[in-house]
């Protein structure tokens, strides 16, 4: 089955977790929940709650297929966690899916995983991205190689889609 990490810490975006969340659940695929703590309610910028599937300490990336980083100002906070950035690391070492959107440009910045990558994000964090080197565009969805990124919540629909679809295109994926 197709597994899919997703974090979540205080102050996240309620709708750029759950959106995607429901949508890769439709494809019949597991997506675990991870935060600092596991079994712990975390809650989102609009005040609907998040109770962690798991610890991010015990997460292994071979176990999953893909990442999702919703944004919010949780990303503020995860990036910090050297675990965070050891995970993202090995995501984009695979080749795996990473998906971020809004604020969460702000994890794939201290990972150091922008650098030629063309992505957008919350132009709240344009000038962050570029400073990473990243190659910014203001559009809805960009995909580069593994990575796919998105703006802001308006834009949830286009980035769902596109998550799904390339985690289709990778190796091993399967469709439940």
């Amino acid at each position: 089955m197709t597994k899919i990490l997703a974090f979540v810490d205080d102050i996240y975006e309620d709708l750029e977790l759950w959106y995607p969340k429901i949508r890769l659940e439709e494809e019949g695929w597991q997506v675990v929940v991870a935060g600092p703590q596991k079994g712990r309610v975390y809650e989102g910028k609009n005040g609907y709650p998040c109770t962690s599937d798991a610890a991010i300490a015990d997460m292994v990336s071979a176990d999953f297929d893909a990442l999702l980083i919703p944004g919010g100002f949780a990303p503020d906070k995860l990036r910090r966690d050297p675990k965070v950035l050891e995970l993202v690391r090995e995501f984009e070492r695979d080749g795996k899916c990473i998906a971020h959107i809004c604020h969460a440009g702000w994890i794939c910045i201290s990972a150091g995983i922008l650098k030629g990558r063309r992505a957008t994000s919350t132009v709240g964090i344009k000038d962050d991205m570029a400073n990473a080197g990243a190659i910014w565009l203001d559009e809805p969805v960009v995909v580069d190689r593994n990575q796919v990124s998105s703006r802001t919540p308006r834009d949830l629909a286009v980035f769902a889609k596109t998550m799904v679809d390339v985690i289709r295109r990778q190796p091993g994926a399967t469709r439940g």
